[in-house]
C-alpha cells in the first residue's frame, strides 16, 4: 500500500510539473529533477521497493511471530549479503548508466553544436561548465544543459558510489 500511495504522488508531482510548464512555457530544475525521480522510480527504485518489502516483512514477520518471507526471500537476501554479487551487480548498472550517459550527452552535444571540431573545443575545455546557462555550452538550450548538468553530477556520485562495492569490499 505504501509503494503505491508512494508512486501515486510521485505522478501527482509529475502532473504538477507538466502544469508548471504549460502555465510558464519553460523546463526548470524543479521538473527536471521530478522526471528523473519518476524515471527511477519506475526503474532502478522497483528494486529497491521490492528490498525494502522483504525488509519489513522480515521486521514485521519478527514482531507477529508469523514467518512472512518464502524460501525465495531467504535465497535473495542471502545473494544480496553477497559482497562478490554486490560488487558485480553495481558493477554492470555502472556500465549501463555509462553507456546511456554517454549516448544521451552525445545526442545533445550533436544538437547543440555545429561541427565535429566544436564538440573537440568543449572536450579540450570544460570552462563552460562555469556558466549558468547553454550560452556557450555545447547544448542546444537552457533545459538541455540543466539536465546535462544535473545528470553529470549524479553519474559521477553513481560511478563512484557502484565502483566503490569494488574497490572497498566488505569482509
Amino acid at each position: 500500500m505504501f509503494i503505491f500511495l508512494f508512486l501515486f504522488l510521485l505522478i501527482i508531482e509529475g502532473l504538477l510539473g507538466l502544469y508548471v510548464y504549460r502555465q510558464t512555457g519553460e523546463i526548470s530544475t524543479f521538473q527536471i529533477v521530478i522526471i528523473i525521480f519518476i524515471i527511477y522510480a519506475f526503474t532502478f527504485g522497483i528494486l529497491d521497493f521490492i528490498k525494502l518489502d522483504r525488509w519489513m516483512r522480515k521486521k514485521i514477520g519478527k514482531l507477529r511471530g508469523v514467518e512472512l518471507l518464502t524460501d525465495k526471500d531467504y535465497e535473495i537476501i542471502e545473494k544480496n549479503n553477497n559482497p562478490k554479487y554486490i560488487a558485480k551487480k553495481y558493477r554492470v548498472s555502472s556500465y549501463i548508466h555509462l553507456v546511456l550517459f554517454i549516448t544521451v550527452q552525445a545526442i545533445l552535444w550533436v544538437i547543440g553544436t555545429e561541427s565535429l571540431a566544436e564538440i573537440k573545443m568543449y572536450l579540450s575545455d570544460f570552462s563552460w561548465l562555469g556558466n549558468e546557462n547553454a550560452k556557450g555550452s555545447p547544448y542546444p538550450n537552457d533545459a538541455a544543459f540543466a539536465i546535462g548538468v544535473i545528470w553529470g553530477i549524479v553519474f559521477i556520485a553513481d560511478f563512484i558510489y557502484s565502483w566503490s562495492y569494488t574497490l572497498f569490499p566488505k569482509k
